[in-house]
């Protein structure tokens, strides 16, 4: 599925990450990041396409998949979403790209909400798929949101409640979750699917997972809070899922506006997994999006 890609492990800014790498030298750079509980093969049906044109860079974010899952704190700092991006621009800058593209989904874009505002000289353009910024989304949950993203409240419990219940049959808990987001047992590819399966029974990953959301519950909204008024610079493009919770519970645009002061976007004829589920119309996307930014990649 990424045939002609690259497979290595660059060194982050305090973890080991493994990646896929492809494209021509030369064209523009793209760091492409998946969602939980996934890995960089969520890509595998638009990296391709877009690796014709952009040297396409598909991480595992720290905690997940084949990249290092470094012990936590009892702030969570280790997978906060600062440290997390500062893992990016680290093996960014290890594969000679100062400046780049961003398209993320799920878990990783509020990993590159982050990378943007501490390293917004780094950004030129960036796509975020089916996520309202992570402090207003706490602040404004409901019942209804509560219902249908319970894996938020789960993941955030103390050490070792949620790991000890997911531990106890992760492959039932990750087709719970994923499945019922994606509407149907059948959108995710077989060698994919093999892949996130193969990756979540590592306790590690589990744990890894659930401190990724502790962090967004506590630390990460300290750092938002610490930027006050700040509001993020880098053009941005919203794509968000007609039939998900961010469209039904939020008012996404309206959040983003909040937070950011060049943003575009709307919702989508699709489930939570986007890119697996239309690949094409995200493909389209975020050629057009970045093409209209090209003029801001460096010579």
């Amino acid at each position: 599925m990424f045939d002609g890609f690259i497979e290595e492990t660059k060194k982050g800014a305090g973890a080991d990450i493994f990646l896929r790498r492809a494209g021509p030298a030369g064209a523009p750079a793209l760091l492409m990041l998946h969602g939980n509980p996934q890995t960089s093969a969520m890509w595998h049906k638009v990296a391709p396409v877009l690796a014709k044109n952009y040297q396409v860079v598909c991480p595992d974010l720290r905690g997940y998949g084949r990249s290092g899952k470094p012990p936590s704190s009892p702030d969570h700092k280790p997978y906060s979403k600062r440290v997390m991006a500062a893992d990016m621009v680290s093996v960014m800058k290890s594969l000679g790209h100062d400046r780049f593209y961003v398209a993320a989904h799920d878990r990783g874009a509020r990993l590159a909400h982050r990378l943007a505002l501490d390293s917004s000289k780094s950004v030129i353009a960036m796509t975020l798929l089916d996520i309202a910024p992570t402090r207003e989304m706490y602040a404004n949950t409901t019942a209804e949101f509560a219902q249908a993203y319970w894996h938020w409240f789960l993941q955030t419990q103390n050490a070792p409640i949620p790991e000890n219940i997911i531990g106890a049959d992760p492959e039932g808990f990750w087709k719970l979750k994923c499945f019922n987001q994606a509407g149907t047992n059948s959108l995710f590819h077989p060698e994919t699917l093999n892949e996130y399966l193969e990756a979540f029974r590592d306790p590690s990953m589990i744990h890894a997972s659930c401190e990724d959301y502790r962090a967004a519950r506590t630390i990460d909204i300290d750092h938002d809070n610490a930027d006050g008024d700040r509001r993020l610079e880098t053009p941005l493009q919203v794509l968000w899922a007609k039939r998900g919770a961010i469209e039904k519970c939020f008012e996404p645009m309206k959040l983003w506006q909040s937070r950011a002061s060049n943003v575009t976007g709307g919702a989508m004829d699709c489930g939570h997994y986007m890119a697996e589920e239309i690949p094409d119309a995200i493909i389209e996307k975020l050629t057009t999006f970045f093409g209209a930014h090209a003029q801001e990649t460096p010579l």
